[in-house]
């Protein structure tokens, strides 16, 4: 088994059991034999300096595919109308959170206390998704007060956000909601609040 492979799927796993267990829960033990190498024979340190930079390589691994993603929404924009283009932003967006469940749990699990690197990832995915909506709000109405736009996207946000977060970490969910009821709903209200900017 290459080297490469060996570190991907230390990777794959480390980020699997944090997400699961918690990073200061989870063991590099553990880690090495999900990964099937022996338990507690140091595998890991041939690929990695320390279980920090073990989860540092798994964050950089998932920015770097959301960094792809975000690119990919600048192909829509401008190309439709504006329902159009809310209706490919939100299923981009519940993607892109349906696909860092695993980040967001780590995340979640080390509110108190976490390493360097997933304090600077939470604000950095954070701070550049409500800014990307607050700009693309501005550019659809701009006229509107910033300080609008920047609450019409934290609601637009925390709706989706809390749509698919509640039952990830509260193992509850208020309503059963068809995906496309849910999308047709989200983006009849913000057009509606876009719209009246």
């Amino acid at each position: 088994m290459g080297s490469l492979a060996t570190r991907d799927r230390l990777i794959d796993e480390a980020m699997r059991l944090f997400g699961e267990q918690g990073y200061r829960a989870t063991s590099v033990a553990q880690i090495e034999e999900a990964a099937g190498l022996t338990p507690g024979s140091g595998g890991l340190y041939h690929h990695f300096r320390s279980k920090e930079s073990l989860l540092e390589a798994g964050i950089d691994r998932q920015l770097d595919r959301m960094n792809a993603l975000r690119d990919i929404r600048q192909i829509f924009e401008g190309l439709t109308d504006l329902r159009s283009e809310l209706t490919v932003l939100c299923r981009y967006t519940l993607s892109v959170i349906d696909e860092e469940a695993q980040l967001l749990r780590i995340v979640s699990s080390e509110l108190r206390d976490r390493p360097r690197k997933l304090a600077d990832t939470l604000a950095k995915l954070l701070g550049e998704s409500y800014a990307g909506m607050t700009e693309w709000i501005l550019r659809k109405a701009p006229h509107a007060d910033r300080h609008v736009a920047q609450g019409v996207a934290a609601v637009a946000l925390n709706a989706l956000l809390a749509h698919r977060m509640m039952p990830q970490f509260l193992g509850a969910q208020p309503f059963s909601i068809d995906n496309d009821v849910l999308i047709g709903e989200w983006v009849t209200m913000v057009a509606a609040r876009v719209e009246g900017l």
